[in-house]
């Protein structure tokens, strides 16, 4: 990973395929990882008491934007930046808060913030969540349980998302996680294959075995991106929405409407000259008020995608933990490339069970090492 004033510099060919066995495009995919994963490192370095969440969005975004136009100079014709806007989700609010600037919150001490953020390089896409408390120090409690339940979650999600596994055992393995805690899994909360520049399309994995939204199998193979997903509550494990402005959207690409407002129209136009695929935040518009604007009719009539800010159904008293990481499964195992992790200060009291300590203890590598018996016999062989 590149240091906070440098760049990862990555000069192959532009690629068109999917494929993760070709090197330039696995390069692009750890490129974006490492700008996500520097974003995440300063956004974090940001929450403090007092912060103000819209600046601390904005900063996160530019970090992205800038470190991306640092790398691949000359593809001119290459698209790179945000792949998800930066959000602070605070407490008992689930995801997608990322305010405009007259409309946005404080930080204070003991706040439970969840950042969640993207980058992409050529539309291959890394992205990555955490959670954090503002002001640090000794945490305990409903709060640690939450964040450590979390955290762990994602790691035993990660050990069993390897080629030939299942969907239901990263479902079954988080669950029994969520029991061991003391905590609830959110309901609706999905793991996504990720593609090129798709985000949430494709396969995805439930963290909660909801009989209310059933899913099809997946069984993990070789070549498949996920964005592990993993979000725990000490709630009701059920979200609703809030009453916040929905500021992240994403174009519906199968979609089309003959536009009557020019603030609309405006809106579409913007989006799809420089957000054509991925998810943007209507602080990225040149025109801040039509945007407030045109984009209502837009949502209403299905081209754009709205990510609500949502929030757990218990209200305020509930503390909601989520840690997202992106990992790429190879021939030699399962990688996780953004890098979530927990403050020293969460102390839970919680132990998990012995079966969620086997899958913790299991390599991510499926690549097997010569025995000692083996190496001997090579030696000696060379040796004739």
């Amino acid at each position: 990973m590149s240091s906070d004033n440098e760049s990862v510099k990555v000069e192959e060919d532009e690629v068109v395929d999917d494929d993760i066995s070709n090197p330039d495009i696995l390069s692009k995919y750890r490129l974006a990882a490492d700008i996500a994963n520097l974003a995440l490192k300063g956004v974090v370095m940001q929450c403090q008491d007092g912060k103000d969440i819209a600046k601390i969005c904005t900063f996160g975004d530019s970090v992205i934007t800038q470190q991306c136009a640092k790398s691949f100079k000359k593809k001119k014709k290459m698209e790179k930046g945000i792949a998800f806007p930066t959000c602070l989700s605070v407490n008992d609010c689930i995801c997608n808060f990322s305010p405009l600037a007259n409309e946005s919150k404080t930080l204070a001490t003991g706040d439970v913030v969840k950042i969640d953020l993207g980058c992409h390089i050529d539309g291959y896409i890394a992205t990555v969540a955490q959670t954090i408390v503002v002001g640090g120090g000794e945490v305990t409690g409903p709060k640690a349980d939450a964040i450590a339940a979390a955290h762990t979650g994602l790691q035993v999600a990660w050990k069993c998302c390897k080629a030939g596994a299942k969907g239901s055992d990263i479902t079954t393995a988080v669950s029994r996680v969520a029991e061991e805690f003391g905590v609830k899994g959110l309901t609706g909360t999905l793991s996504h294959q990720m593609k090129r520049f798709v985000i949430d399309g494709g396969d995805c994995v439930s963290q909660v075995d909801d009989p209310d939204t059933k899913m099809e199998e997946v069984e993990f193979e070789v070549g498949d991106v996920y964005q592990l997903d993993v979000c725990m509550t000490t709630g009701a494990g059920k979200a609703r929405e809030g009453e916040d402005r929905c500021t992240v959207h994403k174009r519906a690409l199968d979609q089309s409407y003959r536009l009557k407002m020019k603030a609309s129209r405006y809106v579409i136009n913007e989006v799809n000259s420089r957000f054509a695929t991925l998810p943007f935040t209507l602080r990225a518009m040149e025109d801040e008020k039509q945007a407030r604007m045109g984009v209502l009719e837009c949502t209403k009539h299905q081209l754009l995608e709205p990510y609500k800010v949502l929030y757990d159904k218990a209200g305020s008293e509930a503390i909601v933990a989520r840690f997202k990481a992106t990992v790429i499964i190879t021939k030699n195992g399962t990688s996780m490339i953004t890098n979530t992790s927990v403050d020293e200060g969460v102390k839970s009291e919680k132990t998990v069970s012995d079966e969620t300590k086997a899958i913790l203890a299991r390599s991510a590598s499926t690549k097997k090492k010569r025995g000692k018996k083996k190496k001997k016999k090579a030696a000696a062989a060379a040796a004739a």
